[in-house]
């Protein structure tokens, strides 16, 4: 469903520039969205790659070894001499923003190829913020916090209203360590069976469900 903006819930802020995702930190906010494009030329060039060229891994990193774990999730990819430093430099960016919103110097940085269903079910997930933006394929799914007590407990019966992330749009959101009644409801799209592919990208916090720290080392031994 577009996304009517003068009917959006209070909770919920569009964003001009990425910097304005830092209206997150305001109470009451629960979703800053960004609805940007990327470079036509790059989203055309992501769309044409076979499925199995995408960049599927995930990294803990601090800001000093960005770029170098970023260029390991590359290694055995095909990707085009234009897309991957785009990326590289694309993620980087929302690191750094991410960074200033959460105040945390590592960032658990997963990107990930998804062919299936995935997290198809409504859920809030049990952080405290999360960044996703998806550069190919559809996007997450949510649902506004008035809607959630009836998706989650209806699931793919489900009728009521259903927002989607623009293709490429930043969105960043509370989860429900936030606090008591934080957490957007979301879901992967349903893809199964629909010869789609997506590239997702998420930013988390540390966590138990982190990786290992992500050092020069690990890029040397492999």
């Amino acid at each position: 469903m577009e996304m009517q903006l003068e009917t959006l819930d209070t909770a919920i802020r569009i964003c001009a520039v990425l910097p304005d995702i830092m209206m997150l930190r305001q109470p009451g906010i629960e979703l800053a969205l960004w609805l940007r494009r990327i470079p036509p030329g790059i989203e055309a060039e992501l769309a044409q790659l076979p499925a199995e060229s995408l960049p599927d891994g995930r990294v803990l990193v601090g800001l000093a070894d960005l770029n170098a774990a970023l260029d390991s999730l590359f290694l055995d990819r095909v990707t085009t001499a234009a897309v991957r430093p785009w990326l590289i430099a694309d993620i980087a960016a929302l690191v750094d923003q991410f960074v200033d919103l959460t105040g945390t110097t590592e960032v658990d940085v997963r990107l990930e190829r998804i062919t299936g269903d995935g997290c198809w079910k409504f859920h809030r997930d049990c952080v405290e913020a999360r960044l996703l933006t998806t550069y190919r394929g559809p996007g997450t799914e949510w649902v506004f916090p008035a809607d959630a007590p009836n998706a989650l407990r209806d699931q793919r019966a489900y009728r009521g209203p259903i927002h989607r992330f623009p293709r490429q749009a930043v969105g960043v959101f509370k989860g429900s360590c936030a606090g008591p009644g934080s957490g957007i409801v979301h879901r992967s799209p349903p893809l199964a069976g629909q010869g789609e592919t997506r590239l997702l990208l998420c930013l988390n916090l540390p966590s138990s469900a982190s990786p290992e720290r992500w050092t020069r080392s690990v890029l040397q031994s492999g």
